[in-house]
C-alpha cells in the first residue's frame, strides 16, 4: 500500500511541476517586461559622462575655410547640439534653442550630422539660427567619437572641456527648465 501511496504522491508532485514552472516563467517574464517599460528611453547612459570631450577639428558650417576644434572651447561652459536639416525631431526642439540663445547664458555650438551644407543653411534660414556657429560634420565620424545614437542629441560640456550631462532626443520645456538651465548656471559659477 505504501507503494502505491508513494507513486501517487509522485505524480501529484509532477502535476504540480508542469504546471508551476510554466506559470514561473511567466511571471518572470511580466516582471522583465515590466522593469522594461519604466525605464526611460531619454535616459541611455554615456561613457563619455565626466570625461573629456572627443577632440575634433571641423569645418565651420557658414565658413568652411574656418574650423572648431573642442580646444577652441576650453575655459567655458557651452552647449553642443547634434541636428540635421532632414531631422524632424529637430525641429520641435528648434524653438527651445532659440530661447535658450537669447538668453545669452551659454555658447551654443551646432553639430551639423551628415546634411548638406545648403540644406543646413537653408534650414537655419528658415527656422532661425541659435548657434554661435555650427560645424560640419559631413561623414559623421565625430558624432560616432562623441557616441551619437541619433539627432537630435545635446551635451554640456564645462569649463575644463568635461562632458557633464548628454541628452538624448529632442529638448522639451521642462528639461530646458529643469535641467539644463540649472546645470549651466552651476557650471558657469564654478
Amino acid at each position: 500500500m505504501t507503494g502505491i501511496a508513494s507513486k501517487s504522491a509522485n505524480g501529484n508532485l509532477l502535476k504540480a511541476w508542469r504546471y508551476a514552472l510554466p506559470l514561473a516563467i511567466f511571471f518572470g517574464l511580466v516582471w522583465f517586461l515590466y522593469k522594461g517599460l519604466s525605464l526611460n528611453p531619454r535616459e541611455i547612459p554615456s561613457a563619455l559622462l565626466n570625461k573629456p570631450v572627443p577632440d575634433f577639428s571641423l569645418p565651420q558650417l557658414h565658413q568652411p575655410d574656418k574650423t572648431l576644434s573642442a580646444a577652441d572651447m576650453k575655459g567655458k561652459v557651452w552647449v553642443l547640439n547634434v541636428w540635421g536639416s532632414w531631422c524632424v525631431s529637430c525641429r520641435y526642439e528648434h524653438p527651445l534653442l532659440n530661447a535658450l540663445a537669447k538668453q545669452n547664458l551659454v555658447p551654443i555650438i551646432g553639430l551639423n550630422w551628415k546634411d548638406k551644407p545648403d540644406d543646413a543653411k537653408g534650414w537655419l534660414r528658415k527656422f532661425g539660427d541659435p548657434y554661435q556657429l555650427s560645424v560640419s560634420d559631413l561623414d559623421g565620424r565625430v558624432a560616432i567619437n562623441f557616441g551619437v545614437y541619433g539627432a537630435p542629441e545635446t551635451f554640456i560640456i564645462d569649463k575644463a572641456g568635461m562632458i557633464r550631462y548628454k541628452h538624448t532626443g529632442p529638448i522639451n520645456e521642462e528639461v530646458m527648465r529643469d535641467t539644463l538651465i540649472p546645470l549651466i548656471r552651476d557650471l558657469g559659477k564654478a
